[in-house]
């Protein structure tokens, strides 16, 4: 098949980089070509703002009604094109087709926002002689830069909001995934939404991420990601305009696995949790507790459903788990490997793994990690410490509930952990002293809810998203104090300090 021309969209048009410099995109599969892909630079960058500063006036002037309107579209071609959005990422990074569920979560995301852009402030009559409001207001002209790993997810769960605000966007994608960012951008023009709105550019962090993360016009920054580069964008937020920032930046997510826990539904869960795409999510339990009394029986459950896992071909419906994502990914995982073979007990489940890729391409490369399992980690060691983001399972044993709690709370992450039990009041207090953003009793991640926070504890983030709580993060708030003659009270002396 022909490789994907991948150009910026910026100003509702498809353009080229300011230098007409792209790179090439690999599948991780068949190692053959599947894109060719514009490498944003600042000027690009410059080139978007400048777009969406001149739409976002206009653009937050109308209703959220009005602002709907090219929202709900989008969200039905979303699902029109859902088979293709899939296929996108299949080429691009090894998902598999048959856990693709990123249209329906994008469509769902335009569709809700599109009827949900109402901003709320408050009046209050408190300060004698005054009338005051609160106004909530768009930021302006906002930017995402989002993960390779579910681009659809976060581009929508990202931008939805912040247009419905009534901002206008500059999506900076990953190197690794913009197949699908390219298709959505043909969307979003088809849609019908004004140039400018939504602006999308392609290339690598370095660049055209650095220029976004001190761009002075950019007014709020969502980003999705590594710890490490959550720092660097901070930095560059500080040194330059102190824009908003929201952040979800990856996890070691525990699982804890009482005495009275169901083992079977404890062991499919949580080896559905971090084997899911390959180990490639922020949310994967990668660290596993169990009561030392069904350790042994967790153990060969938890094995027993890896060892099921289909590995091949990310376009076959028959496949559940595909290749790491890039020769990047694939030789991170396998030195964490090495790692953890010299501190822990290793455990190969016995997926069959693909020998070799059936691509003729010139890049062709065999990408593929079995599912991994070690036993008796210490507690300090680099695979109990630091995220892999690959098929890595790590499962130690505990005695007390307090034991449990104090290692699962061992970290500088915390954005998803898991309990199970049959106990609800140990479920509650567990829940309560785990130090995450999100806890799963008796289930776990990918589990989560529309309507409830995401986002995590201590190095995992800062902010939230959700159908609830990521409006307000995409809205300034201002304060409006108003002397009415006339009013109760606003006859005596001028009450400059307004009541406080």
């Amino acid at each position: 098949m022909a490789a994907t021309e991948v150009q910026h969209f910026i100003n509702g048009e498809f353009v080229p980089s300011s230098d007409n410099k792209t790179f090439d995109l690999f599948s991780p599969y068949t190692g053959e070509l599947v894109g060719k892909v514009s490498e944003g630079t600042e000027e690009d960058v410059d080139k978007a703002v400048a777009a969406a500063q001149a739409a976002q006036q206009s653009w937050s002037s109308l209703s959220p009604a009005q602002r709907g309107i090219p929202m709900a579209k989008l969200a039905q071609l979303i699902i029109e094109h859902d088979k293709d959005l899939a296929k996108c990422e299949a080429l691009a990074i090894g998902r598999p087709i048959s856990i693709y569920f990123d249209g329906y979560y994008a469509a769902t995301h335009f569709k809700y926002f599109a009827e949900s852009g109402y901003a709320v402030g408050t009046s209050s009559l408190n300060t004698p002689g005054f009338m005051n409001i609160s106004l909530r207001q768009p930021y302006g002209v906002c930017a995402a830069i989002i993960p390779w790993n579910a681009p659809l997810v976060f581009f929508s769960k990202k931008v939805a909001p912040a247009i419905a605000a009534g901002n206008t966007m500059i999506v900076k994608t990953s190197e690794k995934a913009p197949l699908s960012s390219h298709l959505l951008a043909k969307l979003i023009a088809e849609a019908g939404f004004p140039p400018g709105v939504i602006n999308v550019v392609h290339g690598h962090g370095q660049v055209s991420g650095n220029a976004i993360s001190k761009h002075m016009k950019i007014r709020a920054l969502s980003f999705t990601g590594s710890a490490r580069t959550g720092r660097v964008i901070q930095k560059a937020a500080a040194d330059s305009n102190l824009k908003h920032l929201i952040f979800e930046l990856g996890g070691k997510s525990p699982a804890i696995i009482f005495e009275d826990a169901d083992i079977e539904k404890a062991a499919k869960d949580t080896q559905h949790s971090i084997m899911f795409h390959s180990g490639q999510t922020c949310m994967a339990n990668s660290r596993i507790y169990v009561h030392k009394n069904i350790a042994d029986k967790f153990v060969t459950t938890f094995n027993a459903h890896a060892a099921a896992r289909k590995l091949g071909d990310p376009l076959s419906p028959d496949t559940t788990s595909g290749p790491q994502a890039d020769k990047t990914q694939y030789e991170t995982v396998l030195r964490y490997i090495e790692e953890g073979k010299k501190t822990g007990k290793f455990v190969d489940p016995g997926a069959t793994v693909p020998s070799s890729s059936p691509g003729d391409g010139s890049q062709s490369l065999d990408l593929f990690v079995g599912p991994v399992v070690f036993l008796q980690q210490p507690e300090d060691s680099k695979v109990m410490k630091e995220e892999i983001f690959g098929p890595v399972a790590c499962i130690n044993t505990f005695e007390t509930e307090e034991e449990a709690l104090r290692v699962a709370n061992d970290t500088e992450f915390g954005l998803y952990a898991a309990l199970y039990t049959k106990d609800i009041d140990r479920a509650l207090r567990v829940a309560k002293g785990l130090e995450s953003g999100m806890v799963g009793v008796n289930c776990t991640s990918p589990t989560g809810a529309w309507d409830m926070p995401f986002g995590g504890y201590k190095s995992s983030g800062a902010g939230r998203e959700s159908f609830l709580h990521s409006l307000d993060d995409w809205l300034e708030q201002k304060a409006v104090f108003i002397k009415v003659d006339g009013l109760l009270g606003s006859s005596g002396p001028t009450n400059s300090t307004l009541g406080r």
